[in-house]
């Protein structure tokens, strides 16, 4: 009988060859869908980190409107800015008279400091002004059901609970109990927002109290003081008396303390010196070493004396000791920081002897769009506000709307139209921040910054009417892509700085960059937009209101420490990462653990590996927790950041000159001036805000 092949029964149907391509193409079939999945993931993570952002901006934040959502499920704004009063050194001034110390006895004073201590925000005060703070506290007794605080009303006072038991509720359900020693509220005294959850007392007990405006002039007074004490020092100081306040501040913002007891050597004779020192409390004697090596006194210096100031010119050796006659504290100043602050002080002092140093009144203004602002105003000065017709809502927010319109007064051309709810500028007490929004915007001539043109109010609203830039904000573009690539985030980010470049020249800081305050044009090149928080500084001068989104705010405007154009420079880091990754590096579910995160410092930051090492590098320099320390905070300015490796090979003339390609993904193609299909569609608003006619807006 017949058999087999002895090779075997062969399967039917498929050749060895046509089997292998199968299985390969179904490897790669398999291969794509995990690469699928990993996509879907990573969405899901995002939208994940959006929902918490929201969640926790709807708990902190009055009178929210909540926008539509776009076409892509994302929400059109995932950062809110927040904002304290204006404070200024006069608030501080007023305030400081009013300061009143509260009697406490020792085991009182030691379970606030306590508290302080083990607080995430707290711990990094001072100890002068944790010292300030406890003895500033005072006694509140509590009664068994009293409420603390509610949900949803106003905060603006911390507490420290001494005495009882506290019940925290949110939405009816019990969160947990407080036991004395903890710290209740600590958000409420950086600026004005509700309560997240109820605190009711369940016996009776005592609570320590600190006010939110007595808490601003602890850190604005002990801020001003220390920076004029060492002003004061330095004006005394031969070899820096030609040097202009802006430098001096600086020099100051770098200013340690030491501290030395009496017999220890501050100088030693014969060393190389890098330190110039000030004597701030104590005295010292100075000696010199004979031939035959025996010490002799030269001098004994006290408060306010200095030496070691040759140290700031090179690094010599040391030509006599300085020995510390009695417990000293001295001012240092090392001469690596000056130099990166301020520059070589040899150098320097030749360009101010030659006058080509032209100091802080003389900066050359860059980044000018190269026509005439008074001439670009007056060609919309007849138009009145029932001239503007509206076309489409471009956007809504909690202060109001912003309007595209259209008028026979310039044919062919759409403006932007801000309206404002007075009523609601006023409750939230930001009148100052709008006028300011309107004195800047005015004069501001650039090519990098929105163009404002002329503004109105009747008795609800005041109005600005704006260039409109059609291609939208540039959040929404950075959503749809999800992350943007080197070269498109190198060129939005450089946009940015030329902005920064004409504003810090200006003595204008910013405070409020992020991707929602940045807008495409309709060619899509980047423009800075929403100065509600922009601030002309005086030279040499930090401001202490507290402002800025969450996300972005620096180290220093968390812990009120006063801040100046180094804010700008940290949020242009946290800009580059936001763009290459799709979400800012510090996020938590609600803005005092973010703020907290921020406090720990971008060194702890794990950075994702599609940031290349020449971005995570500039964003490392930009985010320093010492704003003195971070790139572009030195003797050349921005141009430390334009020379950095990641802007290698940029046509920075080609950006200013508008000749450069614009990348691809943020380039909008519009069909006319007023086309809107980048932007959400918004129903017409049908509430009348009520009535504000206080006069605060008379120069609108």
């Amino acid at each position: 009988m017949g058999s087999a092949a002895s090779g075997g029964v062969r399967p039917t149907g498929h050749s060895t060859t046509e089997l292998r391509i199968l299985l390969e193409g179904r490897g790669e079939e398999l291969e794509r869908s995990r690469r699928l999945l990993n996509e879907k993931d990573r969405e899901i993570e995002k939208l994940k980190h959006e929902i918490q952002k929201l969640q926790s901006v709807l708990r902190e934040t009055n009178d929210l409107e909540i926008e539509p959502i776009l076409r892509s499920g994302q929400k059109r704004r995932a950062k809110f800015a927040v904002s304290g009063e204006t404070w200024t050194a006069s608030n501080a001034t007023n305030v400081a008279f009013e300061l009143i110390h509260h009697n406490k006895d020792f085991r009182s004073k030691q379970l606030i400091k306590d508290a302080i201590t083990n607080n995430d925000f707290l711990k990094n005060l001072e100890t002068s002004q944790v010292v300030e703070v406890v003895e500033s506290m005072y006694e509140k007794m509590i009664s068994q059901k009293e409420f603390i605080c509610k949900q949803g009303e106003p905060g603006n006072a911390l507490y420290v609970l001494a005495q009882g038991c506290l019940e925290v509720t949110q939405d009816g359900k019990t969160l947990g109990h407080i036991k004395p020693g903890k710290v209740i509220g600590e958000l409420a005294i950086l600026y004005n927002c509700s309560r997240t959850a109820s605190i009711q007392a369940l016996e009776d007990g005592k609570l320590w109290v600190l006010d939110r405006k007595v808490f601003k002039t602890i850190m604005m007074k002990s801020g001003l003081e220390r920076q004029d004490r060492y002003m004061k020092y330095l004006e005394k100081v031969e070899l820096l008396e030609k040097l202009g306040k802006e430098q001096l501040a600086k020099i100051a913002d770098v200013i340690e303390e030491d501290c030395y007891f009496e017999g220890d050597h501050i100088v030693r004779e014969g060393e190389r010196g890098d330190t110039f020192f000030i004597i701030n409390e104590g005295h010292v004697r100075v000696e010199k070493r004979t031939d035959e090596g025996t010490a002799i006194e030269l001098n004994r210096l006290g408060a306010g004396k200095y030496f070691g100031e040759k140290a700031l010119l090179s690094e010599e050796y040391r030509t006599a000791s300085v020995i510390a006659a009695s417990k000293v504290v001295c001012l240092t100043v090392e001469r690596d920081a000056f130099c990166q602050l301020v520059g070589d002080l040899n150098e320097l002092r030749d360009e101010l002897a030659n006058k080509r140093y032209t100091g802080e009144d003389d900066k050359k203004i860059s980044g000018t769009s190269g026509g005439s602002v008074i001439q670009v105003l007056d060609k919309y000065k007849n138009i009145e506000l029932d001239h503007l017709n509206i076309v489409a809502t471009l956007g809504v927010g909690g202060f109001g709307r912003v309007e595209l319109v259209t008028s026979s007064f310039f044919p062919g051309q759409s403006l932007a139209l801000k309206c404002l709810k007075k009523k609601h500028i006023v409750e939230t007490r930001q009148q100052e921040h709008v006028k300011s929004e309107k004195k800047i915007m005015m004069e501001a001539d650039s090519p990098f910054i929105a163009k404002l043109f002329k503004t109105f109010r009747d008795r609800k609203f005041v109005y600005l009417l704006m260039e409109a830039c059609l291609g939208g904000e540039l959040w929404t573009v950075l959503r749809i892509n999800g992350t943007f690539d080197d070269p498109t985030a190198r060129f939005c980010v450089a946009c940015v700085l030329e902005a920064f470049e004409y504003l810090h020249n200006k003595n204008i800081i910013y405070r409020d960059l992020k991707p929602e305050n940045l807008l495409v044009d309709s060619s899509g090149f980047v423009k800075l937009v929403d100065f509600g928080f922009a601030k002309k500084l005086m030279a040499g001068r930090k401001t202490w209101t507290f402002c800025g989104t969450p996300e972005y705010v620096a180290p220093e405007i968390i812990l009120n420490k006063g801040h100046d154009f180094a804010a700008d420079y940290w949020a242009i880091g946290i800009l580059m990462f936001e763009l290459l990754t799709g979400n800012p590096p510090f996020v938590a579910p609600d803005p005092m653990k973010t703020y907290n995160i921020i406090l720990e410092g971008v060194e702890k930051l794990d950075m994702p590996k599609k940031v290349g090492r020449n971005a995570t590098n500039l964003i490392k320099k930009l985010c320093k927790s010492n704003p003195t320390e971070r790139l572009g905070y030195g003797k050349n300015g921005l141009m430390e950041i334009r020379k950095h490796r990641w802007f290698q090979g940029f046509d920075w003339d080609g950006l200013r000159s508008r000749s450069i390609p614009v990348p691809k993904s943020i380039k909008p193609t519009l069909n006319g001036p007023t086309d809107t299909s980048v932007f959400d569609h918004y129903e017409k608003d049908t509430t009348i805000p009520e009535d504000e006619i206080s006069g605060w807006d008379e120069n609108f």
